[in-house]
């Protein structure tokens, strides 16, 4: 036992600690995702960030360490996000014709999920700071921080506000469309992805892909769209207030 225990000391400093524990509790939660047909609520995602998490508070690995190999992973986020832009590229005849109304959409779609964050947060008298923290919870979690710190709220806790409306998003989004009947012809999957890609940004986005193609293809362009729109806008919109 001794031995067990300097064994899993010096592991757990060394860089690829992060990186391995990652990919193998990943790999094993898509299994049992494929397993289950995909459903929702056994998102990879989610699950893989439980189990870290239960693993590095029940061995006491601090997070620091963790992300010394984890970065690597964190690296290909960006080529990973870049890579949405294939799909859109394959349907670029189909953007050129609704671009006025995917914009349209978009506008829309951002101001009703940050305004209600916002009202719901001032509703039930949470401090400004993390009501403004609020504000960017729709778009990927770098550009929320990015966007709280101009307007006066807490980057880390943008962060953690954009992650958990992104896995709603993504467990729910099924369940949601289809109480509101949205059809699953080509144009319903349009419509789903976009609203998915507009509300929970890079995870919706990333299960909008697993279901349909069309889905993803439009789940990336409402992210991107969203990133675009949110970065130039809330911060003018709080400078105005």
């Amino acid at each position: 036992m001794p031995k067990f225990v300097e064994l899993w000391v010096y592991l757990s400093a060394t860089p690829l600690f992060g990186l391995t524990a990652t990919l193998v509790v990943y790999v094993l939660a898509q299994a049992v995702y494929a397993q289950l047909q995909k459903a929702p609520w056994a998102n990879p995602v989610l699950w893989t960030v439980i189990v870290l998490a239960g693993m590095l508070l029940a061995t006491k690995v601090d997070y620091p360490t963790y992300f010394a190999g984890a970065q690597f992973i964190h690296f290909l986020l960006g080529p990973a996000v870049v890579a949405l832009a294939w799909p859109l590229w394959e349907r670029r005849a189909e953007l050129r014709e609704r671009w006025r109304l995917l914009l349209v959409a978009a506008l829309l779609g951002g101001t009703a999920a940050s305004g209600t964050a916002l009202a719901l947060g001032w509703m039930i008298g949470l401090p400004t700071d993390v009501v403004l923290s609020l504000a960017p919870k729709s778009v990927t979690a770098p550009v929320a921080m990015g966007i709280a710190d101009k307007i006066g709220g807490i980057p880390a806790l943008a962060a953690v506000f954009a992650v958990i409306t992104g896995l709603v998003g993504a467990l729910s989004g099924k369940y949601l469309f289809s109480a509101l009947k949205i059809p699953t012809t080509s144009s319903g999957w349009m419509a789903r992805g976009f609203a998915l890609g507009t509300a929970s940004h890079g995870l919706g986005a990333a299960r909008a892909l697993q279901v349909n193609a069309d889905a993803g293809a439009y789940a990336g362009l409402a992210l991107g769209l969203q990133v675009v729109l949110a970065s130039l806008l809330i911060p003018l919109v709080f400078r105005w207030l």
